[in-house]
């Protein structure tokens, strides 16, 4: 029988199905509430762990690793959180990148200047209405630069990244407006039904524009 969505909720119990999920859930929400101790309450924690299932299950076609890719994203949240609460004050630019599936562009644009800023920038990225796997042409042409996209998976927009981010690059599709922000938008052809060859022209396009991008927010890095 195919694994059922857990229910929303708002209370400090969750109320999911599969009682194995909530026992790994309540488990992570624990550790979270270690690592953000003095910065969110037990139930704020609770709620962003079952929320981030939630979200991730909706869209998702294989459910093997789902809980440990929720955690992974209800610490992405939280730390956005608390970023955008002035618990910390990261010492390097954050960049958000969205595009409607999260599943080509701006995975690629993430992993390259990733890759590229080697710390010097915290990059995240998201999608309107994400897939439920990242397009396997692209994992397969990024992979060719020495950049592993296999660990990565769509993720859904909330306005907690867009507010912690200080620059974000859309790719054909809107997002949530926060005074302060930089916004920007590549024009770039979605790699959806695209060749290999032709998937590979847009990758090369990425990697100028995020090369550019990484030399103006770390002037110091070459062009």
């Amino acid at each position: 029988m195919p694994e059922q969505p857990p229910e929303h909720h708002d209370t400090e119990e969750y109320r999911l199905t599969d009682r194995r999920v909530a026992e790994l859930l309540d488990r992570a929400a624990a550790d979270l509430r270690r690592q953000f101790n003095g910065i969110f309450t037990t139930e704020t924690i609770r709620a962003v762990v079952a929320e981030s299932y939630t979200q991730l299950n909706a869209t998702a076609r294989i459910h093997t690793h789902l809980v440990a890719l929720a955690i992974r994203f209800a610490r992405e949240r939280l730390d956005a959180m608390a970023k955008n609460r002035g618990a910390f004050a990261p010492a390097i630019p954050e960049v958000l990148f969205v595009c409607v599936r999260n599943a080509g562009r701006s995975q690629m644009a993430a992993a390259l200047l990733h890759h590229h800023a080697r710390g010097r920038v915290l990059v995240r990225s998201a999608g309107s209405a994400p897939a439920e796997t990242v397009n396997a042409i692209v994992v397969e042409v990024v992979n060719e630069l020495g950049v592993d996209l296999s660990g990565e998976f769509p993720k859904p927009l909330t306005d907690e990244a867009v507010e912690a981010a200080d620059v974000v690059i859309t790719m054909g599709c809107a997002r949530p407006v926060f005074r302060g922000k930089s916004y920007r938008n590549w024009e770039l052809d979605d790699p959806t039904g695209k060749t290999v060859d032709e998937v590979r022209e847009i990758r090369d396009e990425i990697d100028r524009r995020v090369r550019r991008l990484l030399a103006e927010l770390v002037p110091e890095t070459p062009r």
